[in-house]
Formats: structure tokens, sequence, C-alpha cells
């Protein structure tokens, strides 16, 4: 049964269930924060999810595999797609299976390697996804409306210098 539920409903729903509700007063900082950043991470990918479903009968990770290949006019291999989206080559191969039979992208042997295929957007895959970028950007730019411009930017230049820190560890590094 699918509940229908009022804004307001939806953010208390949403309130209860989100990863943050695990942490309490007593832990540490650290761990609230990310929880938090876990729990607004989570909405703002469910709220694109349901838009990019109801607006534009689509998918995150269609919308994701078009983006990769929008950068890259002349193309990708597969396994450079499954790389860039840090998934499966038979993920890949499924989403560019649909794509292709809507003819929303087309796949090609790779010209120096016949094993190979190199996935590009057709025309009216470009259109279609330069529709669905600009619908996204409104929707991501609507989700950071409770900021102000400088929040924005303080919050971008903190992840900033997280990710900084996180990246100058060796990996699997976690103390």
């Amino acid at each position: 049964m699918i509940a229908r539920t009022n804004g307001a409903q939806r953010v208390r729903i949403e309130q209860q269930a989100d990863a943050e509700s695990r942490a309490a007063d007593e832990h540490h900082l650290a761990l609230r924060v990310w929880l938090r950043f876990l729990a607004c991470t989570n909405i703002v990918q469910g709220r694109t999810r349901a838009a990019l479903r109801q607006e534009f009968d689509s998918t995150l990770p269609r919308f994701d595999l078009m983006a990769q290949l929008e950068r890259f006019p002349s193309g990708l291999k597969m396994s450079d797609i499954s790389k860039r989206m840090m998934v499966t080559g038979g993920n890949v191969t499924g989403i560019t299976d649909q794509l292709v039979s809507e003819g929303l992208v087309s796949r090609r042997s790779a010209p120096l390697d016949r094993r190979a295929y190199t996935v590009r957007l057709t025309p009216a895959g470009r259109r279609a996804f330069r529709e669905m970028a600009r619908a996204h950007e409104r929707w991501i730019v609507s989700m950071f409306g409770g900021l102000t411009k400088s929040e924005t930017g303080q919050l971008h230049a903190l992840l900033a210098k997280l990710k900084q820190h996180l990246m100058s560890r060796p990996n699997g590094a976690a103390s």
C-alpha cells in the first residue's frame, strides 16, 4: 500500500526515519555531523529520484550515465563509464541497452579494440539530457534554498576542506 502524504507529513516522516535519528547528544559531534550529512544526502537524492521519475519517466542512474556522455561528445568506452559511475559493467550495459532502444545513445565497436564498445549521446539524447539537466539544477537550487548564498559558499568551502583532508590520508585509513 502506498501512503499519500502532504508536505508537512513527508517532512515528519523523513525526520523520523533518517540516518540522523541514530545519533544521540552524547555521541561525538563528528558522528552527529556525519549522520546529518548522510540524512541530507539521502533526502536530496530521494527527491531528485522522484522528480526524475515524475517529470521525465527516468532514473538517476540513467541521468548519471547521460551526464558522463555529455562531458565526452566523442563517446566513452563502456568500461570507462563503469569506472566513472562506480558501478559494475553489467549495470552500465543494462542502462545503455535501454537508452539505445530509446534512441538516446548509440553504441559502436571501439576503433582500436573491437571487443570494446564506445557509447555516445545521439542528438535526441543530447536534447533530452539538456532538458533534464536544466530541471535537475532547478531542483537542487530549490532544495538548497533554505541557505543564504553566503552559507552555501561556506558549506562548499568546508566540504572542500574535508574532502582534501580525506584525500590526503592513505587509502582505507580510518584513524
